[in-house]
């Protein structure tokens, strides 16, 4: 199976004077059955499998991780349906390009045969570059599916995006991925040189890419193993796939998004692998200071005031020390955050203060709470009645501080946890005795 999974399209078997056909490359599929991992998409209740048994097929991004068969369906798509597979790549082509495979199509079909144009890596293309697609998807020049492994509400143009049904693909999990190690086993005829733990080890360093492990697996049939190799001699003799994760991308969105939630869940373990994830995989760990002291902030706040100052004392000790004892500062904060109070009053307070500022407009402050520093300020009554609450019994005079045409509104609710439960208490006592004011007043 595996193959244009994971290669370019030359004929199944086809070698070269530079030496044998890979691993992976004898391996491709032959049919849509064959493809591992996407059943949801090229099973008969599939959109992809649906597509097949109409024989009519429709403008498709196939949007998933490096090595989980966007190539290989892209082929057999056009096999199943018996149209003329045009393959182009965004890292190497250009406008011109594009017009060739336009006008090779349009050639096609006034011949009779239709096209599917795949376009791998096609969020490389530019904004004016994707304009271009339009108009032959349209009229039906083309079929166009497109291999991103961008987020394409991000990556696309909008236009294109509406022409075009957008499909999943699944990371491969460990079944996928052994059934591959199954089918490599039958093609070399004998098994992989590793006992059975170092196989579940080798299958799990994969990371979800099936290229990957087909070429890891290449690599073990290729070396002279008399004894199987275990799980820590598997680990020295193959290097571990790095973590898939772009700083300015999905990954680095999607991880920061799993860390946040993870504190806000008050799962410290959770939350501590997500930040573990990002660090290893490279992310600027000031980044991740930033989002902790937001979220000390954000989902905190007063519940207990002590988080933001975590927050900027492992920033302070992350600077101080560097990479990598300064991480641990940082683990610190994250679980100081993962297991305080949770409270988002605060952030609504803010929210809410905001909308009221926008909608009142310039509301003048009620006249008994302004600064009189002059004479005429004084005679238009600037500061008449001001009670300074320090000379009040309990040091509250129960004012009113609000502008004339507005009423008292609430903004900050604070929750009943962590330090906030006091605060909430001593509003309390200082609401009752404002209303004692009035009332007397």
């Amino acid at each position: 199976m595996a193959g244009d999974l994971f290669g370019d399209d030359a004929p199944a078997g086809a070698g070269d004077a530079a030496g044998p056909v890979p691993l992976a490359e004898r391996l491709r599929p032959r049919s849509l059955a064959d493809v591992v991992g996407q059943e949801h998409l090229t099973g008969a209740e599939g959109a992809i499998g649906r597509m097949v048994a109409a024989g009519q097929l429709s403008s498709i991004i196939l949007w998933g991780p490096p090595g989980t068969g966007k190539t290989t369906i892209a082929r057999l798509l056009a096999e199943a349906v018996g149209m003329r597979f045009a393959p182009l790549s965004a890292v190497f082509s250009g406008v011109a390009d594009l017009k060739k495979a336009f006008a090779d199509a349009e050639k096609m079909a006034a011949a009779g045969k239709r096209t599917l144009l795949f376009v791998d890596e096609i969020h490389r293309f530019n904004r004016a570059q994707q304009d271009g697609f339009l108009p032959f998807v349209e009229r039906g020049t083309v079929v166009l599916v497109g291999a991103t492994t961008e987020n394409p509400s991000f990556a696309l143009n909008a236009a294109l995006l509406s022409r075009a049904q957008v499909l999943v693909l699944q990371r491969l999990d460990e079944m996928a991925l052994a059934q591959l190690v199954d089918r490599a086993e039958a093609d070399v005829g004998r098994s992989l040189p590793v006992t059975a733990d170092a196989r579940a080890a080798l299958i799990a360093s994969a990371d979800g890419d099936g290229r990957f492990l087909l070429n890891q697996v290449e690599t073990l049939f290729a070396a002279a193993i008399a004894d199987p190799l275990d799980a820590a001699q598997l680990a020295q003799f193959l290097h571990r796939r790095m973590p898939v994760y772009d700083k300015d991308r999905d990954g680095h969105y999607n991880l920061i998004s799993a860390l946040h939630k993870s504190l806000r869940g008050s799962d410290p373990q959770a939350a501590l692998y997500w930040l573990a994830r990002m660090l290893v995989a490279g992310e600027e760990p000031l980044y991740v200071l930033r989002r902790l002291v937001r979220f000390a902030s954000e989902d905190i706040g007063l519940a207990d005031p002590q988080a933001l100052t975590q927050c900027l004392a492992a920033k302070d000790a992350y600077q101080f020390l560097g990479s990598p004892e300064g991480e641990l500062a940082i683990v610190q904060a994250c679980l100081y955050l993962a297991t305080a109070p949770k409270s988002n009053a605060a952030y609504a307070a803010q929210k809410a203060a905001w909308t009221a500022a926008r909608e009142t407009g310039s509301l003048a402050p009620p006249a008994n709470i302004l600064n009189a520093p002059t004479k005429l300020m004084k005679n238009l009554g600037y500061g008449a009645g001001y009670a300074y609450d320090h000379d009040a019994p309990d040091g509250f005079s129960g004012d009113n501080y609000w502008p004339d045409a507005m009423a008292p509104a609430t903004f900050y609710r604070p929750v009943d946890r962590g330090f906030e439960k006091r605060i909430a208490e001593r509003i309390a006592w200082w609401d009752e005795r404002r209303r004692a004011a009035r009332e007397e007043g």
